[in-house]
């Protein structure tokens, strides 16, 4: 049955199929802060059987978009709208005090957002979720308020990947479990990844009798720092990174376009590295370059061990007869991460950061921002930015068998289509401006089933912003407005915007806004009629900047 014949028969019978077991389950694994180049199906190094196993048999999403941090992402995604909207304007740990109190800003998953884990359960599906939440730290704030029945997550944005240890005065063992909503022990062996799996299948597998179909959502908390790997994968990677990060980022673009993924003559930032600004690899001594590259090391182990689990979660779902049943969406939440973690979660008494001691427990290390430009390849700049290598993500899906097509998908998707996406493959209705008699936000994203069929899709226009940091999509035009990046103590240089034509110029290299000024005014007005429109609250010091 072609897609818009199934689309009207399922709108015309969604009543009748409230608990109808043949409609598609969903399984959706987000991980953290995963790079676009860093699995193997998008170039890297890393063994990552599992979802390159996932790519090949699915689709591969080129251009897969999110917010530029973890939880206007996670909004996003729950309410299939506007983080700014769904009350993550900015993430509620960076609130200024010129955010404080306004809407949107509310700093968790606001009640004028849609979840779409409740219309889900509402219609008809069993919910359940582990991992990171991120969406409020309050008990009316939880998942388990949001419309997941079973749920086994973390509250905070990140944390030890093992147990804390108890007494730790460590600001990254200060960290918050929970279990549909009641306070938890951890084993004494927890390692996160592991141990999400761990629950989700246990959800998944109590509920095999129940008649429904199911949304799961594994919001893996893997590889996010701090980089902590388990015993059996954490020597794994010795010495593969010893060449330094030029060397694996350009052999991560040559195999992207040996694959495809990339055109022949693609340009990638020249000359290397990418951010004048950071120390080359032959600036280091041989000590730093053995601890820079221990660091990826670790992080290659994570990467790897995340995609053993979703190995075993897809295992599961072939074992049991329902992987043909069930879409699978697989992405990161955004960039790769170069922030410096001990500026905002200094090391307590007892760290160990000794070099034979990162990656097991005690340590608190991240790999910095010049590998986080070689998980970016072959894009521009890292996490908390809108360039394209902030929001651009590694995106896989695999959609039902009556539905079955693959390769590459090149049209352009973003994290607040998943919802809309959702709905229609259930046979759901769009809620609207309310839910059960509550005004809402309407859900604005668009669902990608069309041109996941193969149908195509209209040219993009999405626009986004955080920290002060912006852009605006029409087509294949990005007006892109840059808070410069600065080293730490340096006064911060004002916006800058640019104009960049990703069709050609995907690495935003070529600014185009000297030769292009009419388009850049216009983009620039059609981005602050996008600001007005979901309350974009800028510092008063910007308020009157185009």
């Amino acid at each position: 049955m072609r897609l818009p014949i199934l689309l009207a028969a399922l709108a015309c019978l969604a009543p009748a199929l409230a608990s109808a077991a043949d409609r598609p389950n969903i399984l959706l694994v987000v991980a953290d802060d995963l790079g676009y180049s860093d699995l193997g199906a998008f170039g890297g190094e890393i063994e990552t059987p599992n979802l390159d196993r996932l790519a090949a048999s699915g689709l591969q999403l080129t251009s897969m978009y999110a917010a530029p941090t973890c939880s206007p992402t996670r909004a996003m995604l729950m309410s299939g709208t506007d983080n700014h909207l769904a009350g993550l304007g900015t993430m509620g740990e960076a609130m200024q005090p010129f955010q404080r109190g306004k809407p949107g800003y509310e700093g968790y998953l606001n009640q004028q957002a849609h979840s779409i884990a409740e219309l889900l359960r509402d219609g008809g599906y069993r919910t359940s979720m582990v991992g990171k939440w991120h969406l409020g730290l309050t008990p009316e704030q939880g998942p388990d308020k949001r419309g997941f029945e079973r749920s086994f997550t973390l509250l905070e944005g990140g944390g030890v990947h093992y147990k804390p240890k108890p007494g730790s005065t460590a600001k990254i063992e200060q960290i918050t479990y929970r279990e549909n909503g009641q306070p938890v022990e951890l084993p004494e062996d927890f390692y996160s990844t592991d141990f999400y799996t761990d629950k989700l299948l246990a959800y998944l597998k109590e509920g095999e009798g129940s008649g429904k179909p199911f949304f799961a959502y594994a919001a893996y908390t893997s590889p996010h720092w701090p980089l902590q790997a388990p015993d059996a994968y954490r020597d794994k990677y010795r010495g593969r990174y010893d060449g330094g990060y030029d060397a694996v980022r350009l052999a991560r673009i040559e195999r992207m376009k040996k694959s495809g993924l990339l055109p022949a003559d693609f340009q990638s930032a020249a000359p290397l590295p990418a951010t004048p600004q950071l120390p080359a690899w032959d600036g280091l001594d041989e000590a730093q370059k053995r601890v820079e590259a221990r660091k990826m090391e670790i992080y290659a182990a994570m990467v790897d061990n995340l995609d053993h689990n979703i190995g075993r979660l897809l295992d599961y779902l072939r074992q049991s007869g329902q992987l043909d049943n069930t879409l699978v969406v697989f992405m990161s939440d955004n960039g790769a991460a170069g922030e410096r973690h001990e500026i905002f979660y200094p090391a307590a008494p007892g760290t160990d950061n000794r070099l034979e001691n990162l990656g097991k427990r005690g340590s608190q290390i991240d790999y910095g921002l010049r590998w986080a430009e070689v998980s970016a390849a072959p894009l521009r700049l890292f996490k908390g930015t809108t360039a394209e290598g902030g929001i651009s993500v590694p995106a896989i899906i695999r959609l039902p068998a009556n539905l079955h097509r693959q390769g590459l998908e090149r049209a352009v998707a973003r994290v607040d289509d998943l919802a809309p996406t959702f709905l229609a493959l259930a046979g759901l209705p769009d809620p609207g401006d309310s839910y059960k008699g509550q005004p809402k936000h309407p859900i604005t994203g668009r669902s990608m089933l069309p041109m996941l069929e193969g149908q195509g899709r209209a040219e993009p226009v999405m626009a986004g912003e955080l920290f002060g940091s912006r852009y605006f999509r029409e087509g294949n035009l990005k007006l892109l407005g840059l808070v410069p990046w600065s080293l730490p103590g340096q006064p911060q240089p004002p916006l800058r915007w640019q104009l960049f034509d990703l069709s050609q110029d995907r690495a935003e290299q070529h600014d185009l806004a000297a030769s292009q000024p009419q388009t850049l005014e216009r983009l620039q007005r059609a981005w602050q009629d996008y600001a007005r429109q979901v309350g974009v609250v800028a510092p008063p010091s910007a308020a009157k900047a185009p």
